[in-house]
């Protein structure tokens, strides 16, 4: 059994406040918007954290259709583009399932596009494809996403700077409170060499953890590639998450 003492210290080194951290500095000066993103005061103690839990909103069952799970539907065509599915398992740091848990995801199109008034890459908009998509995990924690392969698009971070294909995960808890957010990477792509927040993972294995892996076994003959991807809440195998 590990002691309080060894967790709060994993949960320490994550946050990034000794050398050595698997977990990004909040201020990482590639990443040039960190500068203006990151905390720059102390966090404030809440007098009452129960009471932020019992007043902050939470998400019925019902919220969640059996068809949300879907980004290529909901349209009157189809979407351009490679579909995918993406699956895998949400697990605590024994490698227990999450059950019941909500995720969503967004990301761009297949022309690396989102579908937002501020997107302002001259890539197609696809009327097709709004990118964003939900599900609960089941009893073995499992969650199963049809979408399309975004596409990498241009974020003027630097000099030609183009973030590699991606998805951003958000996991919640039973309170919008506990909420979690990842992103999801694709195997071989030639981007993560040049972008800024993949790099900011300085562990190699942390950072792999981040990139799914292709599954032949999960593609869909003449309908889709599938993709595995695993997220582990805590830990030392801990999937990374961004901080707000």
């Amino acid at each position: 059994m590990t002691d309080q003492a060894t967790i709060d210290q994993e949960i320490t080194d994550r946050r990034g406040s000794r050398p050595g951290r698997t977990h990004p500095p909040r201020d990482y000066a590639p990443y040039r918007s960190t500068a203006l993103r990151h905390p720059a005061h102390p966090p404030v103690a809440v007098k009452d954290p129960d009471a932020v839990e019992l007043s902050g909103p939470v998400f019925g069952t019902g919220d969640v259709t059996p068809f949300d799970h879907d980004l290529t539907v909901h349209h009157p065509g189809q979407p351009l583009g490679e579909r995918i599915t993406v699956t895998g398992r949400i697990l605590d740091r024994a490698g227990r399932p999450v059950r019941g848990q909500l995720v969503e995801i967004w990301q761009a199109n297949a022309a690396g596009r989102y579908a937002h008034e501020r997107d302002d890459h001259p890539a197609p908009h696809d009327p097709n494809f709004t990118g964003v998509g939900r599900c609960l995990t089941g009893d073995d924690g499992r969650y199963a996403f049809t979408t399309i392969k975004p596409g990498a698009y241009p974020w003027r971070n630097h000099r030609n700077a183009w973030r590699p294909a991606h998805i951003h995960f958000s996991l919640f808890g039973t309170a919008f409170a506990q909420r979690l957010v990842t992103q999801m990477y694709f195997p071989g792509d030639p981007l993560f060499a040049y972008d800024p927040i993949l790099q900011s993972v300085t562990e190699q294995a942390a950072r792999e953890r981040l990139v799914s892996a292709y599954d032949h076994d999960l593609s869909v003959p003449e309908w889709s590639l599938g993709y595995r991807w695993d997220i582990v809440l805590d830990g030392p195998a801990a999937t990374l998450f961004e901080e707000a």
